[in-house]
């Protein structure tokens, strides 16, 4: 397998780039990026990442959850671990940064302080986790939740939908699925977990900068409400005596867009919509909607969800129409830990830059390894704010600032600032 030269200090933006550009040439699709958790393409990443890994100094191990782990010793030994990395498993059709920058700028940072000789206070682990996106089996951050010790205990049991079981997947890659409860750390050896991530957002763009402080990554409440009115011919029920699911529906989609104007810090989404056997000439009888909310604070999310049931409620009982709600997903925000982020704005500070922080709307492995270890986040602008598409894009000077300022904050860390 041919290497990449170790990066110069004036060339790293350059270096994680073309290295960004191997990574996404891995793929299960060969006009796109495709590269879904526990594949031959997933596979062949994880040999790329380790050969990356073990340059820049590291050791290499592949965990039982697939995830690559290349650690960089302390210079004392027995010292506690920082945990750097994201995930390079992708989306269908992915873009080339999403997950696979946190992890090809966290080797280039630690081949910096390999080739210069430095040691820190602390170990290094980077971590290259496989299924942060979910796409392949109906679960996700099995690698990052394993080292919190959050794993379900039915999840070998999920299928992908070839029928597949997670287990049988995790045995063909060669890894042993009896063993992912036992990648659970003990939080008293983990300083905490730091993550480059693209913006996936068009703020750092909009305030022309090319890195952030993330403040939060934001809880999110998935529902799928189902109305139920009574179907009638269109052209001879009256309007005044219609009890149309439909448009009930969408006075409720119309209610959750005015929530989520009026309430600071949270946004609301509905992304599907469909009325079961409706016919052009056939008032609905039955309509499902989606809804995914999301705040950085709890608080925020609970409340507004609160007022939203009560809106369907009272626009259910004006219009004569059923209502019920089932929730699909609820995930907690996860808060970055002071002493990270005062960190990051160290370095951004010592760059000549000026620091903006703001929270992820996006989920991340820090959700789940914050029930582990404190956590915080570098976002990279990104162009136009797109992501999970191949039109995702990045300048290389602004891929140079972050994997700079990672160095920097590395340098300048200190164990007893990560833990409040």
């Amino acid at each position: 397998m041919q290497h990449d030269r170790p990066p110069t200090v004036t060339s790293l933006g350059a270096a994680v780039m073309a290295r960004l550009a191997a990574l996404a040439r891995i793929s299960a699709d060969p006009d796109g990026l495709t590269r879904l958790y526990l594949t031959p393409a997933h596979a062949q990443a994880t040999r790329q990442v380790a050969a990356w890994m073990e340059e820049a100094g590291m050791e290499v191990r592949l965990d039982a959850a697939a995830t690559v782990v290349g650690r960089y010793e302390a210079a004392t030994p027995g010292a506690p671990t920082l945990f750097l990395g994201s995930h390079i498993d992708t989306v269908r059709n992915a873009g080339h940064y999403d997950g696979n920058l946190g992890v090809v700028t966290a080797i280039a940072a630690v081949q910096v302080l390999h080739r210069l000789g430095e040691r820190l206070p602390f170990a290094v682990e980077v971590l290259a986790f496989g299924d942060e996106e979910g796409v392949r089996f109906p679960v996700t951050l099995t690698g990052s939740r394993a080292l919190a010790g959050l794993v379900r205990p039915d999840f070998q049991e999920a299928r992908d939908r070839d029928g597949v079981s997670l287990a049988q997947a995790l045995r063909d890659f060669g890894c042993d699925p009896d063993g992912v409860p036992g990648l659970a750390r003990d939080p008293a050896t983990v300083l905490g977990y730091l993550e480059v991530h693209i913006e996936q957002g068009p703020v750092l763009e909009e305030a022309d900068l090319p890195v952030g402080i993330v403040t939060a990554i934001a809880g999110a409440s998935r529902l799928v409400v189902t109305v139920e009115g009574r179907a009638g011919h269109a052209g001879t029920v009256p309007m005044a005596l219609r009890h149309d699911a439909l448009a009930a529906a969408a006075e409720m989609v119309l209610a959750i867009e005015a929530e989520a104007k009026a309430t600071p810090d949270l946004v609301a989404t509905v992304g599907q919509i469909e009325v079961p056997r409706g016919a052009v000439n056939v008032i609905p009888a039955l309509t499902r909607f989606s809804l995914d909310l999301r705040s950085p604070s709890d608080a925020v999310r609970r409340a507004a969800l609160a007022r939203l049931r009560a809106a369907f409620d009272a626009i259910a009982a004006r219009r004569g129409v059923g209502l019920s709600a089932q929730g699909s997903y609820d995930e907690p925000a996860a808060a970055c830990a002071p002493g990270l982020m005062d960190a990051v704005e160290g370095g951004i500070r010592r760059l000549g830059l000026t620091p903006l922080r703001l929270p992820s709307g996006a989920g991340h492995d820090g959700l789940a390894l914050a029930g582990l270890c404190p956590i915080g986040m570098i976002f990279v602008r990104c162009a136009g704010g797109l992501s999970h598409s191949p039109a995702e894009s990045v300048t290389e000077a602004d891929i140079d600032a972050a994997t700079r300022l990672l160095v920097d904050v590395l340098r300048h860390l200190r164990p007893e600032t990560c833990r409040p």
